[in-house]
């Protein structure tokens, strides 16, 4: 059990650190909260269903697509940093993004078989105005490519050394 603990840690950070190095390099975005709910859960279910690229990237690209879509229709050029004032049309524009972009990015990955729970907190920081222009967005979609491109080499790579 310790082993587990120990090697889901690590093995969470390993995926983090390329990352990590590429937002200090580049100054952009390339780690934000919504990665570190699907490191975790590659590195704790490595082969598992919840794994699939197909399930972490459509996930996360729906997140920030809809939430996009949402922060720009309703909340463009509000964030909640800092917090809107209690009461005001910004505040209420904001969660009007917020609840547009959870529904329609759960109901998009349930349609589209790309469940990903970290996903609806990506849309929640793009519709919110935390990183909300194209150019964010597209920096989250790569990030995540990245996270799980970096994954399947470490378990090919693991494969090929253990043998399993």
């Amino acid at each position: 059990m310790v082993r587990r603990r120990v090697g889901t840690s690590l093995y969470a950070g390993v995926l983090f650190t390329v990352l990590g190095l590429v937002a200090w390099a580049s100054g952009q975005p390339f780690v934000f909260p919504s990665l570190g709910p699907s490191a975790f859960i590659l590195a704790f279910d490595r082969r598992g269903e919840r794994t699939r690229t197909y399930r972490i990237v459509g996930g996360h690209l729906i997140g920030g697509v809809v939430g996009l879509l949402s922060y720009s229709l309703l909340a463009h050029g509000v964030s909640i940093t800092p917090a809107p004032a209690a009461f005001s049309p910004d505040g209420l524009w904001l969660a009007a993004s917020g609840v547009c972009s959870i529904v329609l990015t759960s109901w998009a990955m349930i349609a589209t078989n790309t469940n990903h729970a970290p996903a609806c907190a990506t849309t929640l920081i793009v519709s919110l105005g935390l990183l909300s222009t194209p150019l964010q967005v597209a920096i989250i979609v790569v990030s995540v490519v990245v996270l799980v491109e970096i994954h399947s080499v470490v378990l090919a790579l693991f494969e090929r050394v253990v043998g399993e």
